[in-house]
């Protein structure tokens, strides 16, 4: 007796090889055929499904290498690993103590909203500092008071390859240009630096401030180099050099240039001072100027006629809290500014012109 041979029509993928005899045979399909057919189908589209992802983690990883290389990719790096031997800051000292609490209030209150830049020391060593260096002040000084807690770690921006040191001393005079006022004497003083940097190709001051400043007009940059030579000549002295208003600042530069033996009494004057503040190295420094200008060709105060024989204030800063929390105040000759960690914009306007009429009134 023959036993009947079953045989059962599989629906295969397309793609998969059959023998033609199978093609040609017009076989009935049953329950287990149908079941072995659609399990193929499902294995192929998961196969097919799996490669389609492996392709967009392929995409995604070379993208977000690309984006690293770029100095795009904000990491956390521990705070250890910072250092900022490639370059001389562009801060004077008195200008980084007086104002580096406001960022330290501000990152605690809402956080760090601009990462630092770094570039990766040779060997591994960590990484070296291009951009942010108050920042990293204000995360440093966070976690030495507060211990671990959130602040041993810096969101940063690691960049492949550090650019020429002139590219680096450009971008970070152009940052703090941007985001806050440099004073002359600042900008004065990241000239000097950029001359004495060995890595740089400045041959002398006016090329520094030329390589540094190329947007900056004419007169800035004459400004620069008054400040400059005011800063040479002085010294240590010059207790308060951020807080030299410009005219008084040439005016000065341009005396000293005229009569340099007034460099020995102003420096002794200067180191005479009962009380040295910034209020009473101004006002000795004005009086020197008053007295001695005239044999420098222009006295200060002499350049706009219309000011003659006034005496330009000094600008006076400070800090109080509030219930809005801490509020930084500057005064100066015209001029009173108000930074509080709020959107000003968003009082109604009847209501900010009282507040401010109330506040002027107060004043008289």
């Amino acid at each position: 007796m023959s036993r009947k041979r079953r045989v059962f029509e599989i629906d295969l993928p397309e793609d998969m090889p059959v023998a033609p005899e199978v093609k040609s045979e017009g076989l009935r399909k049953g329950p287990m055929a149908s079941a072995i057919a659609e399990n193929a189908e499902a294995l192929q589209a998961r196969k097919s499904a799996a490669e389609q992802i492996r392709d967009e983690n392929d995409a995604l990883a070379h993208e977000y290498v690309a984006l690293r290389e770029a100095g795009q990719v904000v990491d956390t790096i521990p705070l250890d690993q910072v250092h900022t031997d490639l370059l001389v800051r562009d801060r004077l000292l008195e200008v980084e103590d007086s104002e580096l609490q406001d960022l330290v209030t501000s990152i605690r209150d809402i956080g760090l909203s601009n990462p630092i830049r770094v570039v990766a020391r040779p060997g591994g060593d960590g990484y070296e500092l291009v951009q942010g260096y108050r920042r990293l002040s204000a995360y440093r000084q966070l976690h030495g008071a507060e211990g671990q807690g959130g602040w041993a770690q810096i969101p940063a921006l690691i960049l492949s390859e550090a650019p020429d040191t002139a590219g680096l001393y450009r971008r970070m005079v152009d940052e703090n240009i941007v985001r806050k006022d440099l004073s002359f004497a600042e900008m004065a003083h990241v000239a000097q630096v950029y001359l004495a940097d060995p890595s740089t190709e400045a041959a002398d001051l006016s090329a520094a401030v030329a390589a540094l400043f190329q947007s900056a007009p004419y007169s800035k940059r004459s400004y620069i180099r008054s400040f400059a030579a005011l800063l040479d000549t002085l010294g240590s002295a010059l207790r308060f050099p951020t807080e030299v208003p410009r005219a008084l600042g040439v005016s000065l530069a341009r005396l000293l240039k005229d009569q340099p033996d007034l460099v020995a009494a102003i420096r002794s004057e200067l180191a005479r001072l009962a009380t040295h503040t910034a209020e009473t190295e101004l006002a000795l420094l004005r009086g020197f100027v008053d007295r001695e200008g005239a044999g420098a060709g222009k006295p200060y105060g002499a350049a706009a006629p219309e000011k003659r024989g006034r005496r330009a204030r000094t600008k006076t800063t400070f800090h109080i809290k509030s219930a809005a929390g801490q509020i930084k105040c500057t005064a100066a000759q015209g001029r009173l500014e108000i930074k509080a960690d709020r959107d000003f914009s968003s009082i109604e306007r009847t209501r900010l012109e009282a507040a401010i009429a109330s506040l002027i009134e107060g004043l008289s």
